[in-house]
This record gives C-alpha cells, sequence and structure tokens, in this order.
C-alpha cells in the first residue's frame, strides 16, 4: 500500500544535486569573527547575503531552526517582562514558548485578535498599541494554525502605519514566507519591506535538510548573532547546511506554487462531507479539516487514515492537518481527498 504523508512540509527530502553541494562547499568557524561581524566560512556567509538581498535587509543570520530565528529576534528586541503582541495561535509563543516561559525569557503575551479572514485587526491593534506599552508586534505569514493563510500587502502597510505610530518594532514569523508570495503573487521583499525584522525557514517547502535565515538591520543583525550564541545556536562549519540552503534558494523557489495548487487542489474534492468542514479558503500549501461535529477525535481520526495509507495529525483540539510539500503530486492530492472521503461517509 502507497502511504501519502502530508503531516508537514518538515517532510521534505534533499535531492541528489542539492547534496552534492556539500562536497564542494567552502568552510570556515563562523564563530570567529572579523572587524566587519562576519565569520570565517565563506558558504554561510553567501547564504546570509542571498537571503537579505532577498528580504531586502541588510543582512541576514544563518540558524539551525525556526524555532532559533524567532526567539534569537525576540531575546534581541525584548527584555524580562517585556510585552509581546502576538495572536494566541501564534507558532513562536504556543509552540516554540522558549521566550514566554517562566524559566527563559520571562516576556508576557498581550493578544491581538484576528477578522474574518485571519488577518490581525487593525482596530484590536491600535487599541493594544495605545494602551500598553508594547515592546514587540510579532505577524506570522503564513499562518500555520490557520491553515497557511496569508496577511496581504494592504493589511501590512496599515499594519506598519500603526506601529510607527507608537514606534514599536515589527517582527514576521515568516517560516512559510515564500508560499505566502506565491499565493499574493508579490516578491519576498515586497512582503518584507513592512517588518524590521523576518525569519524564513529552508527547510520546510524549499526542500533543504536543516536551517531558517533572521534578516534585519546590520545592528540588529549584530546583536542578534550574540544573541543566537547565548542560545547555544553558534557554528562552526555550518557551510555543510548552508550550500543545500543556497541550493533550495537558487533552484525550488518557484515550485513552490505546486504546492499550494496542489492543497487548493485536494480541498476543491472535499465538497458534500457529511461530518468534517473543510477550511473554507486555502491559500498556501495547508489545509485545515475541523472534527468538532464528526464524532471522533483527531487522534482516532488520523489512526483509521493511517490504516488507508494516509499519514496526517491532529491541530489544535478539533482539527487536523495536511501539508502538500515537493514529494506530493496531483495524484497524490486526489488520493489523500479520496480517503478523507470515504472516512467521513463512515462516521
Amino acid at each position: 500500500m502507497k502511504i501519502i504523508d502530508l503531516r508537514s512540509d518538515t517532510l521534505t527530502l534533499p535531492t541528489q544535486p542539492m547534496l552534492a553541494t556539500i562536497l564542494t562547499a567552502e568552510l570556515g568557524d563562523d564563530g570567529r569573527l572579523d572587524a566587519n561581524g562576519r565569520g570565517e566560512d565563506k558558504t554561510i556567509n553567501k547564504l546570509e547575503d542571498m537571503a537579505a538581498a532577498l528580504t531586502g535587509k541588510e543582512a541576514g543570520l544563518f540558524c539551525c531552526s525556526g524555532t532559533l530565528g524567532n526567539q534569537a529576534a525576540l531575546f534581541t528586541y525584548c527584555r524580562p517582562h517585556g510585552l509581546v503582541l502576538v495572536d494566541e495561535l501564534q507558532h513562536l509563543y504556543g509552540s516554540e514558548k522558549t521566550a514566554f516561559d517562566s524559566r527563559f525569557g520571562q516576556m508576557e503575551p498581550l493578544f491581538y485578535k484576528f477578522d474574518a479572514d485571519f488577518m490581525p485587526d487593525l482596530a484590536d491593534l491600535e487599541d493594544k498599541l495605545k494602551n500598553n506599552n508594547v515592546s514587540l508586534l510579532c505577524l506570522e505569514n503564513t499562518h500555520n494554525f490557520t491553515g497557511g493563510t496569508c496577511v496581504n500587502l494592504d493589511r501590512l502597510a496599515a499594519i506598519r502605519k500603526l506601529a510607527d505610530k507608537y514606534q514599536v518594532p515589527i517582527h514576521m514569523d515568516g517560516a512559510r514566507l515564500f508560499n505566502a508570495a506565491a499565493y499574493l503573487k508579490v516578491s519576498v521583499k515586497e512582503i518584507c519591506q513592512y517588518v524590521d525584522s523576518v525569519m524564513f525557514c529552508v527547510s520546510k517547502g524549499l526542500g533543504a535538510p536543516v536551517g531558517s535565515l533572521l534578516c534585519g538591520t546590520k545592528a540588529f543583525i549584530d546583536t542578534a548573532k550574540e544573541t543566537r550564541k547565548l542560545l547555544g545556536g553558534a557554528l562552526r562549519q555550518g557551510g555543510i547546511a548552508a550550500a543545500p540552503a543556497i541550493y533550495a534558494l537558487e533552484h525550488n523557489i518557484e515550485r513552490l506554487s505546486e504546492d499550494n495548487a496542489n492543497a487548493v487542489h485536494c480541498a476543491s474534492l472535499l465538497t458534500d462531507l457529511k461530518k468534517i468542514k473543510v477550511q473554507a479558503s486555502v491559500q498556501t500549501n495547508i489545509v485545515m479539516l475541523d472534527l468538532a461535529d464528526a464524532g471522533i477525535t483527531p487522534v482516532d481520526f488520523c489512526a483509521k487514515a493511517k490504516d488507508l495509507g494516509l499519514l496526517i495529525r491532529p491541530i489544535l483540539k478539533t482539527s487536523v492537518r495536511l501539508v502538500f510539500y515537493n514529494a506530493i503530486t496531483a495524484d497524490d492530492a486526489s488520493e489523500a481527498a479520496s480517503i478523507i472521503k470515504k472516512l467521513d461517509n463512515e462516521l
């Protein structure tokens, strides 16, 4: 039986041409800095410069994970008990936690609301910014736990205007930033012009084995590099990971629209379900299924799907998530929809 694995786009595997870049990568000790704050690993330096150019920022910082990139940003901007504006489902608050953990960052979350389109509500944002001493505003684009939804340029511009009014910096968790750019049909640089810093992953849809990039001003990145070291993220010959990431940025950006299209295709086949509710607007490479009225727990539903050859995972309390990436074809998307329809008929 063929297994269709839609648990996450972190399941992407490097291709042979991507892996071959490791053999010729120029390596050095990234932790030994010159007068300009650059390490000795030329491959990491090249990757960081590429990331900065793509996002329209002055500098980049290679991190081993998106969690490290986000947490390095928060620890650079904020101090213990600082107020951080987030939404309740934001990944860097709900899943990464370090900045808000009482044992570590001790930062305080202040929650803003979404509108009907799962974008930050401007009126609520202004109320929070006006009436609180906010240290940082955090956005997520695409937004993982609302089903890969995007914040468009108009909303980003309005949020930037509000943040400037109250002199609050903006950090964007852009783990799937390039999926957002594909959906919005704009460049990554156009999205990032409205934020002070951004983190994006190369190890999800872009297909590299490991890593994320944090980008911002040179002064911010210089300090974030010190923060990264404090968090245990300093690298030595990290070019062995940076080389595949460079390959990903050179070859895999355009194909992300295929993953978005396969997610939309799968959702389009899930019509007339009896018990399962399908995410209303599928924008990028994630499809959420709501099982609140299905009479089955997400864990049990995933177990039944596994028996039929579909691997998916529970998300939140009443939902499951399907994530599309480079190993998943349009036929796989169709078969996944057939399995879900079969399960719905049996509920």
